[in-house]
């Protein structure tokens, strides 16, 4: 019994001297401990995260870097409206009534622009400055110019103007896509109201409102209103990653669902205009639909891809013997997602290309080759509940 006692004594002061030992080397020697954890091979304490940044206070310095190239724009328009002349004459007028007239009225549509380049140009909305005989543009420090029309494509709704202006501040384009989640700052003249700041976060990317189109929409519930059109949607360090261009309304029973063309559809449809005044499109000639899941002909249940819904008599798709049901799984070197994604893919190639389709037809896999041609002017319908500014 002495003999266990002494035993355990003697642990006892042993431990005591190491925790001792052990302070006085961790006091003197700050990081041995972890070295020779490190050195034997044995797992080493979580370092100290450095603290997670966070959000900013103010975004005004994002402001002041993007709001100088936002543009007020007032587009005047002579509107003609149906009316009913009334005779002078009161026998007449009780004999005759009214005879259908019309008769032309002024009306200005309120909008926004973006400067893009020190030449003058500025991108906005189509609905904007559509079937204007005056474009005026209020700019940032004051001043106003007239603008020209340089070139419109009705489809993605952009158009582009020109002013006659020196010293113009130029907005920066964001090289990186935005995310779902990004903060997002939408200016612009909502209402007439002047330079005007909202803030929301990216909703969703990719959006589509009609499905006749090869729309591509970032989705945000910054608040947009009439007037923003054309506005830019800009991310925390102030640099363009769209163009605002509607909205869905109480009128559908929503808020907080705006919409703006991505800056790279943008900036593709600025330089073709600038380089030749209008939009060119390759052109397959044909109508795509969902792959239904029931006749996707042994394809996974998310069956990525289109089916060809029809096909224009002498078009392209017609001459490469392409059959209403088909499904187009590939053109050229691109995988199809869906039938946005093929009118998109579509639309990017230069008319004259020749490229090769892959796909099914009745479960049975084929390959054919097309030349695109250019794509003919498309009537371009507002989606229900889509309510541009």
């Amino acid at each position: 019994m002495k003999h266990a006692a002494g035993t355990l004594a003697f642990l006892a002061r042993c431990v005591v001297v190491g925790l001792a030992a052990a302070f006085v080397i961790g006091l003197f020697w700050p990081g041995s401990g972890e070295r020779l954890r490190a050195r034997l091979g044995l797992p080493t304490a979580p370092a100290a995260g450095a603290p997670a940044p966070s959000a900013p206070t103010s975004y005004a310095d994002a402001v002041a870097e993007a709001a100088p190239s936002v543009v007020n724009i007032y587009a005047d328009k002579i509107v003609n409206e149906p009316a009913i002349k009334m005779y002078d004459n009161p026998v007449l007028q009780q004999l005759l009534g009214g005879t259908l007239t019309t008769y032309a009225r002024r009306e200005q549509t309120l909008g926004s622009g973006v400067i893009v380049s020190a030449q003058g140009y500025v991108l906005t909305n189509y609905h904007v400055i559509s079937h204007a005989t005056d474009i005026q543009v209020l700019l940032y420090d004051g001043r106003v110019a007239s603008a020209k029309v340089v070139g419109s494509d009705e489809e993605t709704d952009l158009a582009v103007l020109k002013i006659d202006a020196g010293n113009l501040p130029l907005i920066r384009i964001a090289e990186d896509k935005p995310r779902p989640g990004d903060v997002v700052l939408a200016i612009g003249n909502p209402l007439g109201l002047n330079q005007t700041v909202t803030m929301g976060i990216v909703s969703a990317v990719g959006r589509q409102l009609n499905s006749s189109s090869a729309e591509d929409f970032i989705q945000t519930d910054a608040a947009i209103n009439l007037g923003n059109s054309g506005g830019a949607l800009v991310n925390a360090d102030g640099k363009l990653v769209g163009i605002n261009t509607a909205l869905i309304g109480k009128a559908a029973n929503a808020e907080g669902i705006g919409f703006a063309i991505p800056v790279g559809t943008a900036k593709k449809v600025l330089d073709q205009i600038v380089a030749t005044g209008h939009v060119v499109r390759g052109w397959l000639g044909a109508d795509y639909t969902f792959v239904p899941v029931a006749a996707d002909s042994g394809l996974p249940a998310a069956a990525r891809g289109a089916q060809v819904a029809d096909v224009y008599p002498g078009s392209p798709a017609a001459l490469a013997g392409i059959q209403p049901r088909d499904i187009l799984l590939r053109i050229g070197d691109d995988n199809i997602r869906d039938p946005a994604d093929l009118r998109r893919r579509e639309s990017a190639i230069k008319p004259g290309t020749t490229v090769e389709l892959s796909g099914l037809r009745n479960g049975s896999p084929f390959h054919t080759k097309a030349t695109l041609t250019e794509r003919p002017p498309m009537s371009v319908e507002a989606s229900t509940g889509n309510e541009p500014q």
